[in-house]
């Protein structure tokens, strides 16, 4: 079982733009696909998870979702970068699922699906919704000022109930933090 480094999608590896309607919208925030190749160099599982509630709603088809992904993984692959997999709940916040985030369902199939180690992972995300995420699958969370991260820090009440393993910058700081672990949950580095 390998250690990995799961990610969210806004505000943590692109812009946060609220919902991406069209594929103009999409802009990678800078140094995000360096640090992704960075922990790819390293020997670290990199996996996307991110709610995407805006097809649920209407506000975008899945087919453009898509498109933003394969741009993304485009943008990756000329920077020397790769993801070893994209998990995605597309449901509306209110449909129960198990996958939507806070909830660790896409965490706990991706585990599944590629032979992770939850207990020596991480999830990196500019949301406290992100580090309780990390606490429901029982992995380690950073939280990142891009994005939501700096407010959420400063003005989220869940501040004061949820503690990050470490606060970058980004996720290029995220990523140096990550790799400048000796060990990993008591793990060595392979």
């Amino acid at each position: 079982m390998h250690p990995a480094v799961f990610l969210d999608r806004d505000g943590t590896i692109n812009e946060e733009m609220g919902y991406i309607n069209h594929l103009s919208r999409f802009r990678l925030l800078p140094g995000s696909a360096e640090a992704i190749a960075r922990l790819n160099r390293a020997g670290l599982k990199v996996v996307v998870v991110t709610n995407q509630s805006g097809v649920a709603r209407g506000y975008f088809p899945l087919s453009l979702l898509e498109e933003v992904h394969r741009l993304m993984l485009a943008q990756f692959h000329q920077a020397g970068a790769r993801v070893d997999g994209i998990y995605v709940c597309t449901h509306a916040p209110d449909a129960g699922c198990s996958c939507r985030k806070p909830r660790p369902g896409l965490i706990l199939q991706a585990a599944r699906e590629l032979d992770l180690d939850v207990g020596r992972s991480f999830v990196v995300g500019d949301r406290f919704n992100d580090l309780e995420t990390a606490a429901n699958a029982g992995a380690q969370g950073i939280l990142v000022k891009s994005g939501y991260g700096r407010g959420e820090l400063e003005y989220s009440p869940a501040a004061g109930r949820l503690t990050p393993a470490h606060v970058a910058e980004d996720l290029l700081a995220a990523a140096d933090w990550i790799i400048g672990q000796r060990y990993y949950s008591g793990y060595k580095i392979d």
